[in-house]
């Protein structure tokens, strides 16, 4: 009988393990908000998302060899389309970088693939972009230049950050693999190192169905979550993080020797709708995201790089060089439904990259625990959030 219930215990763990992870709604955690058929930024027509996930080694950090735990993450707005969106970003707290954003504010729009990556390994993915572009002819001009725009967060807790693992070949797979549907979430892409308030964080993503008058919209949100710390942990308004550090407090240790400071870390928001916004509204939207990001207990800590970029694939024609072009608008006055969806997208995406997480230990033994399914139910149960 115990072998035989031995035997069930393992089929059942291999099953979970390849089968799509559960996320937060899948749990019992309550969200505002209707979402969209997936439930991710995949829900605005035409966006597409790749993965490269780079996992290798254990033990002793050796220079170069690992542990890797690091990734690539590319977000293409239209596809393979080169037809570029309206777009304007925003910085919560500046300790951090995404390229490209220059030209963006200016310009109002965004011309590139988003990239997100670890820290190391902007430099390599920015090139790796460009060199893609001439493979693929993205832009048909004989002359041309463009500004890719990649993001970092920080993974040198678990991974052998100045070991440079990511390659050229690693974008090229993201952006290769970019589709529409359902997206993987947690210890994947450039998420695949990262750490979130305490606990293991990564990659998460999240939409919502807005109605304005008799039209509907779609925002969807992607994240790339490492920040944050375990005490400000917050899941739908309860202090979830409080609550278990005495619990776990024998259990998740870090190694007793090391320069990373509680709530370090950075979080990199992408915010995508198909309401036809202009750039000046989508810097609001952009703007929004540091309110979706508090309620789970960020603060925008000095070590933190907290950046957010938000664009829009409505008007298809808007992007011309030498003609002129007409485009539709939300009037400011019903913007407000699209600032309440970001908001509620972000705090699910970050909490979705969480559950979705599993426990990961990289370098020099430093492990990341996944957060506590159980634990964190039986919290919202004992404040009456759910039942």
């Amino acid at each position: 009988m115990k072998i035989l219930s031995l035997l069930i215990l393992v089929l059942s763990n291999q099953f979970f393990s390849y089968a799509q992870k559960p996320r937060a709604r899948d749990i019992g955690i309550p969200f505002d908000g209707t979402t969209g058929k997936f439930n991710a930024i995949t829900d605005v027509k035409g966006v597409e998302v790749g993965y490269s996930t780079i996992i290798s080694g254990e033990g002793k950090n050796v220079l170069g060899k690992g542990p890797v735990r690091t990734g690539v993450t590319a977000i293409l707005p239209r596809g393979r389309t080169n037809n570029p969106v309206f777009a304007n970003w925003y910085s919560l707290n500046g300790n951090g970088e995404m390229t490209g954003t220059t030209w963006i504010t200016e310009s109002g729009f965004l011309e590139t693939p988003i990239m997100i990556t670890n820290t190391n390994s902007v430099g390599v993915v920015r090139d790796a972009v460009l060199k893609w572009f001439v493979e693929k002819h993205w832009y048909k001009e004989n002359f041309w230049y463009t500004y890719p725009v990649v993001a970092e967060t920080y993974d040198g807790f678990l991974n052998d950050i100045y070991g440079f693992h990511v390659k050229e070949s690693n974008a090229y797979e993201a952006l290769n693999t970019a589709a529409t549907g359902k997206l993987k979430e947690g210890n994947v892409g450039g998420g695949t190192g990262m750490m979130c308030l305490g606990f293991k964080g990564g990659t998460g993503t999240s939409s919502r169905i807005v109605k304005i008058k008799d039209s509907t919209f779609i925002v969807g949100v992607l994240v790339q979550s490492n920040f944050g710390a375990k005490r400000n942990l917050t899941i739908a308004g309860v202090p979830v993080g409080l609550e278990l550090k005495d619990t776990l407090n024998n259990v998740l240790k870090a190694p007793p020797i090391h320069y990373r400071q509680e709530g370090d870390g950075s979080i990199i928001v992408v915010v995508a709708t198909d309401a036809p916004l202009l750039p000046h509204q989508l810097k609001r939207i952009a703007a929004r995201v540091p309110i979706g990001v508090g309620k789970v207990g960020g603060r925008g800590e000095n070590g933190s790089g907290d950046i957010f970029i938000a664009f829009s694939t409505a008007n298809p024609t808007a992007f011309q060089r030498t003609n002129f072009s007409k485009v539709d608008e939300l009037p400011n006055d019903l913007i407000n439904p699209l600032f309440e969806a970001t908001v509620q997208a972000v705090e699910e995406a970050i909490i979705n990259a969480m559950v979705a997480a599993e426990t990961t230990e990289g370098i020099n033994g430093n492990k990341s625990y996944a957060l506590p399914h159980k634990l964190v139910i039986d919290v919202l149960k004992k404040y009456n959030r759910i039942k």
